[in-house]
């Protein structure tokens, strides 16, 4: 037998009566405070409203999730779903797509910039990724929980035998084989990101380059999917035939787009944004002469 992990945890965190809760849903609601919290933060040094975090919060995580679902559902598993469409919204169930929570992101960016922020875009978009990436690696922690979207087997020593796992390799004796932790490459890529976003944030001014973090975010997260994909098992049966997976295809336009975005940034050089002051800032000023 390999030198390798015994992987067998138990996906549910704990049951209270039929309530089942379970890792990865707690990981998600982590993920999402800890962004939630990095974005107010960002708000209130750029001088945003206070009232557009909560706006962002509710929004972020509907478009997370409905997108991500709908990218699962029509990326990777029509043909089921197409026979069985009351099961789309069971999201409970499994199947979540990341290129689709990112392109549903991007959508509500749009849509809010337009209607609630009157800035820019990338004002809101080049923030909320940096938030949405302290969620990325916690979702990996909870797919690594569950036992799902692991890689190929593996000589090395920090293999998973996933025993809980729905693909199965075994040796000629029938023993496990161990598989590259796959959640966790992606876990670590995506921290190394969200670092890299927020040293950008807070030490380099990245703020004032419209476009460059969400540039800087889709190009790095992206990339790392690309690759990771190698050594990871096929979500679905028909890419067995792919020389490119799903999740390989569709990385690409999102590596193209952080590229575009990071060269149109540095090109077009720092901008200077005016946000609307809280009326109640604004009248607490006049009453003490600041305005």
């Amino acid at each position: 037998m390999l030198l390798s992990i015994i992987w067998n945890p138990d996906p549910v965190m704990f049951s209270i009566g039929p309530l089942s809760v379970r890792w990865y849903g707690f990981f998600y609601a982590v993920g999402f405070f800890i962004a939630i919290t990095i974005i107010a933060r960002i708000f209130k040094h750029d001088g945003a409203p206070e009232s557009w975090v909560d706006k962002v919060f509710i929004y972020m995580i509907l478009a997370t999730i409905i997108g991500a679902r709908l990218g699962h559902v029509f990326f990777y598993d029509w043909d089921y779903y197409s026979q069985h469409p009351a099961e789309i919204l069971m999201v409970w169930k499994g199947g979540l797509a990341s290129h689709g929570g990112a392109a549903a992101l991007l959508l509500t960016a749009w849509l809010m910039s337009k209607y609630m922020t009157h800035q820019s875009i990338f004002w809101l978009a080049d923030r909320v990724f940096v938030g949405s990436m302290a969620v990325a690696p916690l979702i990996r922690l909870g797919n690594l929980m569950n036992s799902e979207i692991y890689g190929h087997p593996t000589t090395m020593p920090w293999g998973f035998v996933f025993e809980r796992g729905n693909e199965r390799f075994y040796d000629e004796a029938g023993n496990l084989l161990p598989c590259h932790p796959t959640q966790l490459y992606e876990a670590l890529a995506y921290l190394i990101i969200f670092a890299l976003l927020m040293w950008l944030y807070w030490k380099k001014d990245a703020g004032s380059y419209n476009g460059l973090l969400t540039g800087v975010g889709f190009t790095g997260v992206f990339l790392a999917r690309q690759l990771i994909e190698f050594v990871k098992n096929d979500q679905s049966a028909f890419e067995a035939d792919m020389t490119f997976n799903m999740g390989q295809w569709l990385s690409l336009p999102f590596v193209i787009l952080g590229v575009v975005l990071i060269i149109r940034a540095l090109k077009k050089g720092k901008v200077v944004y005016h946000l609307p002051v809280e009326k109640a800032v604004a009248k607490d000023n006049r009453k003490h002469g600041k305005v």
